[in-house]
C-alpha cells in the first residue's frame, strides 16, 4: 500500500510549481547519513516505497531507516482521448514535493561502507539525482 494521507481538507489541489531550493529538511537530523536530491520532482507515493524496500532488504534488519518525505499533494490526471470539459480529473496518486537540497532519506546504527551501498541502492530507484551526505559535527 502506497504512503497516502489519513484524510485532507481538499481533495484536489492546484499543480503548483516552486522552483526554489529547499531551506528546511536539507540536512541530516536523525540518522547518521543520508540521502539528498539535487533536482526537483514530485515524488509518487509508490517510488518512495519502492526505496524504503530495496534498503531494508540490503540492510537485513540492521540499522534504522528514517523516510524524511511524506507525499502529501494529489496528482489527479485524466485518462487519454477525453473531450476537454467535464470537471477537474480524480486523484490518480499522491507525490512528495521534493526541492533541490531535501533530504529523502537517512540511516543510523551501520557503518558508513554499508550506509553508502544502502543509499546507492535507494537512488537507483530515484527519479532525480541524488548524493550520499554524511552528518556535519558542531563543535
Amino acid at each position: 500500500m502506497a504512503l497516502m494521507p489519513k484524510r485532507v481538507k481538499f481533495r484536489k489541489e492546484m499543480r503548483r510549481v516552486r522552483p526554489r531550493k529547499a531551506t528546511k529538511g536539507n540536512y541530516v537530523a536523525y540518522g547518521d547519513f543520508g540521502l539528498q536530491a539535487l533536482e526537483g520532482c514530485w515524488l509518487p507515493g509508490n517510488v518512495i516505497e519502492a526505496g524504503r524496500i530495496s534498503c531494508q532488504h540490503f540492510l537485513k534488519r540492521e540499522g534504522k531507516l528514517f523516510i524524511r518525505i511524506f507525499p502529501d499533494k494529489p496528482i489527479s490526471k485524466k485518462p487519454l482521448e477525453t473531450r476537454m470539459g467535464t470537471g477537474k480529473a480524480e486523484v490518480e496518486y499522491w507525490a512528495a514535493r521534493v526541492k533541490p537540497g531535501t533530504m529523502l532519506f537517512e540511516i543510523a546504527g551501520v557503518p558508513e561502507a554499508t550506509a553508502k551501498l544502502a543509499l546507492l541502492r535507494v537512488a537507483m530507484k530515484m527519479p532525480v539525482r541524488c548524493r550520499f551526505i554524511g552528518r556535519r559535527v558542531r563543535v
